[in-house]
């Protein structure tokens, strides 16, 4: 783990954010340490001029013995007396006036702020000076003694150290902490897809917060409940296939055994022949129903949808059903109403309205009326169909949607129990859903579309 932590994204991250608070302290440890040394420079510098130019002029006006008396009377006002720094020396370079033993040679740069060691009252300190020439070869120095300045400036160094330290060892530790958090939220998640590959698709990632990852798994997890759901469908339709086509299968096969066995004749053949054609026949509409429902549940794209009236495509079905409604004695009617305006596929809902249509003209029985009609409401449009037949005991209608599901009572008539799957897949993909309810008497089944 140690030796990849650069293929490690929280490694990486953690990394990142150290160096960048590392940095911003670094950054801010500088602006202080300059802003507060510099200020005490600027300040000193500023004085130390203003002194020296103020000395200058009176030396210009009233000769030295009016220097000396001023440089006498700075030296002893107990304003920045224990720190001051003068001296007034004459062309030939001997002392006038000042508390300076020592002082820099005559090739000393003036005009000019500098550092120098010199001796004040017999010791050796650091100082800050501005040498100034004056008339006559006379030369002024204006100085601070920076011992003090020194001490501070130790002192601010030492501070930042300490608390950059500090700083530092606590940028380490939350990284460090900030690392462990973001393994652990990637692991239970990495944990969980890895109980969900070994084939546990119960398994769920624990939710504890409302943050990114807490967003992620409830994302994630709706994904493992759809995934769930689907897959319990493929099992669901694989005993189902395994169930309802072994019948037909035997009942093919049967067909061709007894016609093998018995000596029959070529019409005989002939009809054993046909039978099992037909049986297959049946079988194929099975598997393209499923592949309908495979095609309706695997999406399409919006923009693929146009803008369609539901009541032109309920009057094209009900038209399109009126003589095999009349042949199966059933009254099939429009509830004639306005244009109801939608966005979807035209011929996925035709043909999903029709399978509604077929399937209660088929179980609704002679005598019955259906009833077609399309509306709009609070939920979003809709297309229904109605009958007042022998209805659904109210304990089967959920199972209606269920691929291969039939009634007991039904299994006599022509039919493999997908209608109403392929028209739940085609509602699903726009949108919406199939809603199935007692119509006491009868049923009504409506295919919602997404507002």
């Amino acid at each position: 783990m140690v030796r990849n932590w650069h293929r490690s994204i929280a490694a990486r991250l953690a990394l990142g954010y150290g160096v960048l608070v590392v940095v911003s302290i670094s950054i801010v440890c500088a602006v202080f340490y300059f802003g507060t040394i510099g200020v005490l420079d600027r300040s000193v510098d500023r004085k130390l001029t203003l002194l020296s130019e103020r000395l200058a002029t009176l030396y210009q006006q009233g000769g030295s013995s009016h220097t000396t008396a001023e440089i006498a009377h700075l030296l002893t006002d107990r304003t920045d007396s224990d720190t001051e720094i003068f001296l007034l020396v004459d062309a030939d370079g001997h002392r006038v006036a000042g508390n300076l033993s020592s002082w820099p040679d005559t090739a000393s740069p003036v005009d000019r702020l500098l550092h120098r060691d010199v001796t004040r009252e017999g010791r050796r300190v650091p100082a800050r000076m501005l040498i100034r020439d004056l008339a006559g070869g006379a030369r002024l120095f204006v100085g601070r003694d920076m011992e003090e300045g020194k001490s501070i400036r130790t002192l601010v160094l030492r501070s930042l150290a300490y608390g950059g330290g500090v700083a530092i060892l606590l940028v380490v530790a939350g990284a460090w902490l900030f690392r462990r958090q973001l393994e652990a939220r990637i692991g239970q998640i990495r944990r969980t897809a890895g109980e969900i590959e070994a084939g546990d698709l119960s398994r769920r990632i624990p939710v504890a917060s409302e943050d990114e990852f807490g967003l992620l798994s409830r994302d994630i997890n709706r994904m493992l409940d759809r995934i769930e759901h689907l897959m319990e469908g493929v099992r669901h339709v694989s005993n189902a296939i395994a169930h309802d086509l072994r019948t037909p299968l035997g009942r093919i096969r049967n067909k061709l055994d007894g016609a093998l066995r018995q000596q029959q004749s070529v019409a005989g053949y002939e009809s054993a022949a046909q039978a099992a054609i037909d049986d297959i026949d049946d079988l194929t509409r099975v598997f393209d129903k499923l592949l309908q429902i495979a095609a309706a549940e695997s999406g399409m794209r919006p923009e693929n949808f146009d803008d369609i009236d539901l009541q032109l495509i309920g009057a094209d079905i009900v038209e399109m059903y009126e003589a095999t409604a009349d042949e199966q004695g059933v009254l099939l009617v429009q509830m004639v109403g306005d244009s109801v305006p939608a966005r979807g596929d035209r011929n996925l809902l035709g043909s999903a309205l029709a399978s509604l249509v077929d399937n209660a003209i088929k179980y609704a029985g002679p005598g019955a009326t259906v009833e077609v009609s399309a509306g709009l409401d609070a939920q979003g449009s809709w297309l229904a169909v109605r009958d007042n037949g022998p209805g659904v005991p109210r304990e089967e209608l959920p199972k209606l949607t269920q691929r291969f599901y039939r009634l007991d009572k039904s299994r006599h008539l022509p039919g493999n129990g997908l209608g109403l799957s392929i028209v739940a897949a085609i509602a699903a993909l726009h949108g919406g859903s199939l809603d199935i309810e007692d119509a006491a008497p009868g049923l009504r089944l409506r295919l919602r579309l997404l507002r």
